[in-house]
Order: structure tokens, then C-alpha cells, then sequence
């Protein structure tokens, strides 16, 4: 099966099938959902994903090794997840 989420840096097996199992199916689908809410989408789902899939997904977006994302952007990540996690619970 060619599976074009795979051909991305970082994005493997298990990843790849927790992105096609929220409807995920495409480079050009992650792109329009974005990494955080494509993470949100598969955590919402049930799936055990740390972290490292957020920075995984980004660094696909960005084509660079998840660990090579500046600390800034990462951090950016997860404020921006919070931020949508509080408004969720309120």
C-alpha cells in the first residue's frame, strides 16, 4: 500500500494509521487541519499518542525531524493545545 502520510518525515506505521483513523488520509488533510488540531483529533479518539506525535505531525508539516523543531515552536505547540483544552472544559 503506497500510504503518502508514511512518505512524510517522522510519520510511520502507527502514526499514520491513528491520522487515517480520524480521516486524516493526505499530506494536503494535514496541512488544512494543522498539527495540533490533527493531534487533538487523535488523542480525542482514544489513541495512547505522547507528545511526540504533536511534534512529529509539525515537523512533517515543516519537513525537518520532530527533535530539530526550536524549543520556541514547541513551545508554541503546547500553549496553543492548552489554550484550546481550556476552552473545551469551560
Amino acid at each position: 500500500m503506497n500510504d503518502e502520510l508514511q512518505h512524510l518525515k517522522n510519520l510511520g506505521k502507527t502514526s499514520a494509521q491513528w491520522l487515517h483513523a480520524v480521516g486524516i488520509h493526505s499530506a494536503s488533510d494535514l496541512r488544512r487541519l494543522g498539527a495540533v488540531d490533527a493531534y487533538r483529533a487523535v488523542r480525542t479518539r482514544g489513541f495512547r499518542a505522547s507528545k511526540v506525535l504533536l511534534y512529529a505531525i509539525e515537523g512533517a508539516l515543516m519537513d525537518m525531524h520532530w527533535n530539530d523543531l526550536p524549543a520556541e515552536r514547541k513551545e508554541a505547540l503546547n500553549k496553543q493545545l492548552d489554550a484550546i483544552s481550556s476552552r473545551h472544559k469551560n
